[in-house]
């Protein structure tokens, strides 16, 4: 066995995350802690003009201007050094983003499509957006906040020290307090209210995408007041968990920002300062500074107590990226080997899904041999296994038992770029890029010229169509190009017929085209069948019509397999398929001539 290890190397941790950015973060720093030292320069002016004022005898009027003056420029060095400061914070942070969403893009395009296509849209969504925004606060504010909440107030505290040490330990009395509630909301309880407060909001990003994107579905089959009634319930779910985390933390909350605000720190410090100046130990002039600086020492309490959520909700939108890049990658080859040809064998095929489905086999002894230049078409009812059959071709999911070889090669000793040069597919839930129309077709041959790109749209009847776009294949898909469902299907079979792979899967491909786009992709795949090796699953058992072998598959495993004259001549469960299907297309044409 050649292929790598299917975990992933662990993913970095913050630290590391930021360690190519420390030059930044130290600017950051550098520039905030002069910024913040230059901001008390108004405050001690003040202090010292109260002082010479309230001084016996006529006041010094250079020194008052001195001091006016010092006051100023301290107050300009702090204004331009902490606008610095930011701009550098900011900048930091789109470039930290930047990297994340650079490392999830590449993490969710190595991931196993399988695993893509079992999360939510809302989900990943979430992750790659909102998560990866919430660590904007840390990067962009917090660093230069925390230093200058700490800064200032360690230099009032000297300096107040040197002034009155007695009444600078009265000053701290609501700090000491306010400290003293911080570890109530991180207890056990508190952590488990958030979390359950972000999954909670997980669900309803993932409610309305879902919502907006079958809002047609919904709208068109009555069912507004049940998909309305899921989004409620997530509502729900969301009102009542925010509920219960800001009942646990409002009480701490009401506390801290009691003990931190202005009316009882001065309480503390007036009470004091006149038990010391009635007492003689100080003189009324000193109380001044402890007026004015005592309210910074509460400032990295306040700071810790106001970024505390932001704090929290970073730490755990940086788990959820954590874990979305420690997704394991799809195993490549340590030394890919190259297929011979394109015939594909499945041998004693089994698959299981992880996760809630875990222990249940969903394909059971699965051996199956496709010839180059055949159609393989595979039919059966709904949860028989046909649409995972499928997709182990293109490897989005590998079995967890037995082989499936391309050239006589386990697709696991096959290297990705090589394998999806061998194999294109089309599925029935077809999902266009936000790019023109050329681009989707030419989406696997992008050195396609545009006479190539026409050639494949017109074998795959989406031509005429395209040329009645505002901008015809210029046009950009979401914006001045809108395309029905099978229209979509069409350009996707145009970039599998441009693609030109040895090997094509199609599960239902033309699930929303008309009988005559049917016929014409039909016959445009018809053209190169005999280079080509292809697998069909077919709901339509019409389209099986060209088909070499028909496989009947029933609870995960090939109960039949023939021609579809063969299968139909046994009388077993191919036939009986066929009879149900028949009866309910003649049905449903019945319905539709009495309607007329």
């Amino acid at each position: 066995m050649t292929s790598t290890g299917t975990a992933a190397p662990p993913p970095p941790g913050v630290a590391r995350l930021l360690r190519p950015y420390a030059g930044g973060f130290a600017v950051v720093v550098v520039l905030q802690v002069i910024g913040a030292v230059a901001g008390l320069a108004p405050l001690l002016a003040v202090v010292e003009l109260g002082r010479t004022l309230l001084a016996p005898g006529p006041a010094d009027d250079g020194h008052v201007r001195d001091v006016v003056l010092a006051g100023a420029a301290g107050l300009l060095v702090r204004l331009l050094f902490t606008a610095a400061s930011s701009g550098v914070g900011h900048l930091l942070d789109t470039r930290v983003q930047l990297s994340l969403r650079r490392q999830l893009a590449a993490r969710l395009g190595r991931v196993p499509i399988g695993w893509l296509a079992r999360r939510r849209n809302g989900e990943l969504a979430k992750v790659v957006g909102e998560d990866v925004s919430a660590v904007h606060p840390v990067i962009a504010h917090t660093p230069g906040e925390l230093v200058s909440a700490f800064v200032v107030p360690l230099v009032s505290l000297g300096y107040l020290f040197t002034v009155d040490w007695r009444l600078t330990l009265i000053t701290l009395i609501p700090v000491l307090l306010a400290v003293a509630l911080v570890p109530l909301m991180m207890t056990p309880a508190r952590l488990r209210e958030q979390k359950e407060f972000d999954a909670a909001m997980g669900r309803i990003s993932a409610s309305v995408v879902e919502f907006v994107q079958g809002i047609a579905v919904v709208k068109a089959f009555g069912g507004s007041e049940r998909a309305h009634g899921t989004f409620r319930t997530a509502v729900g779910d969301f009102t009542r968990s925010f509920y219960r985390m800001v009942r646990g933390l409002s009480g701490v909350a009401a506390g801290m920002q009691v003990a931190l605000s202005p009316p009882f720190v001065l309480l503390a410090v007036l009470v004091g300062g006149a038990y010391r100046i009635t007492g003689g130990g100080l003189a009324p002039a000193d109380l001044l500074p402890f007026l004015l600086l005592g309210l910074g020492l509460t400032a990295p309490v306040a700071a810790l107590g106001h970024g505390f959520d932001d704090l929290q909700a970073a730490r755990r939108a940086v788990g959820r990226i954590r874990d979305v890049l420690a997704e394991p990658s799809l195993p490549e080859p340590v030394r890919p080997v190259a297929p011979e040809g394109h015939r594909v064998e499945l041998r004693d095929v089994r698959f299981g899904y992880e996760g809630a489905e875990a222990g249940r086999e969903v394909l059971r002894g699965i051996d199956l041999l496709l010839e180059p230049g055949t159609i393989t078409a595979v039919v059966g009812p709904s949860g028989s296994g046909k649409s995972t059959l499928v997709q182990l071709l293109p490897r989005f999911y590998d079995p967890t038992h037995g082989s499936v070889l391309l050239g006589g090669v386990d697709l696991r000793e096959v290297g990705s770029q090589e394998l999806y040069r061998r194999v294109s597919f089309v599925f029935q839930d077809v999902r266009l890029l936000r790019a023109s129309v050329a681009d989707n077709i030419a989406l696997a041959v992008p050195h396609a010229d545009r006479d190539a790109v026409v050639r494949a749209a017109r074998r795959a009847s989406i031509h005429d169509r395209v040329l009645e776009l505002p901008r015809g294949y210029d046009s950009v898909i979401g914006e001045d190009a809108r395309l029905s469902g099978g229209e979509a299907q069409r350009v996707s079979i145009a970039r599998a017929l441009l693609a030109d792979a040895p090997v094509l899967v199609l599960d239902e491909a033309t699930a929303f085209a008309d009988p005559q786009t049917e016929q014409a992709v039909r016959e445009a795949l018809a053209q190169t069948r005999e280079k080509r090796t292809t697998l069909v699953i077919a709901h339509r058992l019409e389209t099986i019509a060209d088909a070499d072998t028909v496989v009947m598959l029933r609870d995960g495993e090939i109960v039949e397999r023939g021609t579809t004259a063969e299968l139909l001549a046994r009388n077993g469960a191919f036939a009986e398929f066929w009879k149900i299907h028949t009866g309910a297309v003649e049905a449903g044409a019945l319905e539709g001539e009495e309607a007329r």
